[in-house]
């Protein structure tokens, strides 16, 4: 079986985030969906649960951070410069923020952050790749 990773992530407002993610190019899987929950496919292997407050509770007591804070900050390999800043367009027009830290330009590897309408930290990044496969050194 390939390995997979779900982040799970506690939303606010489940129609809401349903739509931002949609947005940015994340999939619903029906499979694992209700009026609490969604699974939002970002690739056979990558997978994303919001889940709504009270659903959140029941598989922790601990708090939900405050919107603001830095949990945790997830990257997703683009395959462009282009393509990133397109994700970043895409969540300052659907709820997020855009540019939350500074823009990274390595030349070998750009990226920028955006953070989700529940504050979620995600970084869009390029990376050259020659340098991604070991075929050429990072400059």
């Amino acid at each position: 079986m390939t390995k997979m990773i779900f982040v799970n992530l506690p939303v606010a407002d489940l129609p809401r985030s349903i739509a931002f993610y949609e947005t940015l190019g994340f999939t619903i899987n029906p499979a694992f969906t209700d009026e609490t929950a969604s699974a939002m496919q970002w690739s056979e292997a990558i997978h994303v649960m919001i889940l709504s407050h009270d659903k959140w509770r029941t598989f922790t007591t601990r708090p939900i951070p405050d919107p603001g804070s830095s949990e945790v900050a997830l990257a997703l390999s683009l395959d462009s410069r282009a393509a990133v800043d397109a994700m970043i367009e895409a969540a300052a027009a659907s709820g997020g923020t855009p540019d939350i830290n500074p823009p990274q330009d390595h030349g070998f590897m750009y990226g920028r952050d955006l953070a989700d309408p529940d504050g979620h930290v995600w970084g869009p990044f390029w990376m050259d790749p020659a340098v991604a496969n070991g075929e050429a050194q990072a400059s």
